[in-house]
């Protein structure tokens, strides 16, 4: 008999124990009609406002929301699609910086190579300049060919037209190549002074704040 007791005295305190810890978290809320629910899921009553989830010690886990309506869920996955884009454009912007920094850790390795992609540009002209020269040599010897038929213009002969129409149609390249490459040298300086504005920028900021020193270790 006193064992019989005392197995029921254990199982009952064991049901007492175990009953709160099968019960993980309580929600809790004030529905529509002004009712204070609790349970230990959530409550459908409650699906149009916000709920609490406590903890077993009473404290709140977290705050549920609403349910929203298919046309709050679409709005609220655009704006989430909006965050996600501006995130990761804020990444790729960080990431560039850094590829930046790390090709130019100072000024003067930026100058120089402004320098170096310019005089490259300056050798292609002087090329395309030399051309040119040469063209315009060319030109002299075909019009002095022409005047042999000055007074009977009708007796040039076709290949010397041709060369003529050929001079003009390289000379015209070469003429044209030339003002595109004084136009790549400035977009190679526009580049290079928009780099440094971004580099200046990313330049104090690796120094720290102005007018700091580095800590003196002991």
């Amino acid at each position: 008999m006193l064992l019989r007791t005392a197995l029921t005295v254990i199982a009952v305190s064991a049901a007492f124990v175990a009953g709160p810890a099968a019960a993980q978290n309580i929600y809790t809320c004030v529905d529509g009609k002004g009712r204070k629910i609790t349970a230990d899921r959530p409550i459908a009553e409650c699906t149009d406002r916000t709920q609490q989830e406590l903890n077993r010690s009473g404290t709140v886990k977290r705050v549920v929301g609403p349910s929203m309506t298919a046309q709050e869920r679409a709005a609220q996955e655009e704006k989430d699609k909006a965050a996600a884009e501006v995130r990761a454009r804020e990444a790729e912007d960080k990431r560039r910086d850094r590829a930046l920094l790390q090709r130019y850790p100072t000024r003067a390795v930026h100058d120089q190579e402004r320098v170096t992609a310019l005089a490259q540009v300056d050798e292609v002209i002087k090329a395309s300049n030399k051309r040119t020269f040469e063209l315009a040599e060319q030109r002299k010897a075909i019009q002095a060919e022409f005047e042999f038929y000055a007074k009977d213009p009708s007796k040039v002969p076709p290949s010397l037209k041709r060369k003529l129409e050929e001079n003009d149609h390289s000379s015209a390249v070469q003429k044209k190549f030339i003002q595109d490459q004084e136009q790549e040298k400035k977009r190679v300086n526009l580049r290079f002074d928009e780099e440094q504005v971004k580099l200046k920028q990313l330049w104090a900021m690796r120094e720290g704040p102005a007018g700091s020193a580095p800590t003196a270790k002991n």
